[in-house]
């Protein structure tokens, strides 16, 4: 369990030059009106295509995968809306790390509260099943001015990015788990905590099984919402952040509590989690982590499916 850390003088080591000199650009960017920073992580999305053309080709590859039907045109346009979204990701985490409450609260409104209060009665510990939109970081931070809850990440290798990551992280939160440990949600949960995780992305072949998501037949899904499940028996209810149009702020969303999750068959409960994946995504598609290589780890013998 990771838990705020005091300040070292080792993050000033030279090799940290760089990450405070952007953390601190992004402070003072995140000082502007919320319309500004609209405008400008918008105008930053799309400049950035032209620098990060393997991740603009990425994000085609998964949109074409998923979305068959799509025509290409339907396709590239939402690519420039998916890159928009990206930049609009950078100036949510600075309003994520560096707003005041008063400052975020007025920014994002809140539907099915009720839900998650009621899955937690009588203590019963929650899985907060997530995805990876662009607005995540602002997404915890929302979440934990609702109600504090704990969250699984992987740590950051920077170790100076890492303080400010969880320091940030922490401002509205209970605690960060590495997603590694196990045991550590486990506990949380039967301990009744409201413990966030998100199933979405292509953790690779180890504690893996393949199951459908969107038009792809075997898409790498991670085990662990099974296992946890199994171990802890939580209820599972969904708290995702979806960005309004035109700058008007954002939902968060909670919905009510799954049923009948497959708890008896590994393969039926990743095939399960994708489609409550897929429903979550399709809220606002654009604002997904497409850049993700989602589909990287395939079966053995069968080919990749980027170039």
């Amino acid at each position: 369990m990771t838990s705020p850390s005091c300040f070292r003088a080792s993050f000033l080591h030279p090799r940290y030059w760089l990450t405070w000199f952007g953390l601190g650009i992004l402070f003072l960017l995140v000082q502007l009106p919320y319309p500004a920073l609209y405008r400008l992580g918008n105008w930053l999305g799309r400049t950035s295509m032209r620098f990060l053309k393997r991740r603009v080709s990425v994000t085609r590859r998964n949109l074409e995968l998923c979305f068959p039907d799509l025509e290409q045109t339907e396709i590239e346009h939402l690519i420039v809306r998916n890159f928009e979204s990206l930049g609009m990701g950078l100036m949510e985490t600075g309003m994520a790390w560096f707003w005041s409450d008063a400052r975020v609260k007025r920014w994002f409104d809140v539907s099915g509260l009720e839900h998650l209060k009621s899955a937690q009665k009588d203590s019963k510990g929650v899985l907060v099943i997530g995805v990876h939109f662009m607005s995540l970081e602002l997404g915890g931070r929302a979440m934990g001015l609702c109600q504090p809850m704990m969250a699984m990440y992987r740590p950051h290798n920077n170790k100076a990015m890492e303080f400010v990551q969880t320091w940030g992280r922490m401002r509205s939160n209970k605690a960060m788990l590495d997603r590694k440990d196990l045991r550590g949600m486990v506990h949380a949960l039967k301990k009744g905590e409201a413990v966030w995780f998100a199933p979405d992305q292509d953790y690779g072949p180890r504690g893996s099984v393949f199951a459908p998501l969107f038009a792809v037949d075997q898409a790498a899904t991670t085990s662990g919402t099974y296992m946890l499940v199994r171990l802890a028996k939580p209820a599972l209810v969904t708290v995702v952040l979806i960005r309004k149009d035109n700058g008007k702020g954002y939902n968060l969303v909670i919905r009510p509590a799954l049923k009948d999750y497959p708890v008896d068959d590994e393969m039926a409960a990743a095939a399960y989690m994708n489609r409550v994946v897929e429903t979550e995504i399709m809220r606002a598609p654009d604002q997904y982590l497409w850049l993700h290589r989602r589909f990287k780890t395939r079966p053995e013998g069968t080919p990749s499916l980027y170039l």
